[in-house]
């Protein structure tokens, strides 16, 4: 299973749905980046998304963006593939 990366931070629904969903496609492990208790890595974040908003979802190397985005991904078919990629 690919590695899932999500840039978030601690009290954020929209990240908490995006945890759930991942972890409902078999997704065992999430590196959670808190960008509120690490201020260096919300600029890392902007700097490789162009985005300032949380969740923030890289599957392997792929920007999937965020809860709706990951959300869209899953209901047109894409999540399972994405994670199944080695």
């Amino acid at each position: 299973m690919s590695k899932v990366v999500m840039y978030s931070t601690q009290v954020c629904p929209y990240c908490q749905m995006a945890e759930r969903l991942l972890r409902s496609r078999g997704v065992e492990h999430i590196e959670k980046v808190l960008i509120d208790r690490d201020p260096e890595r919300r600029a890392e974040m902007m700097e490789r998304t162009g985005r300032r908003t949380v969740p923030q979802v890289f599957i392997g190397q792929t920007h999937v963006g965020g809860y709706d985005d990951l959300s869209a991904l899953d209901r047109a078919g894409g999540l399972m593939p994405l994670l199944e990629a080695v």
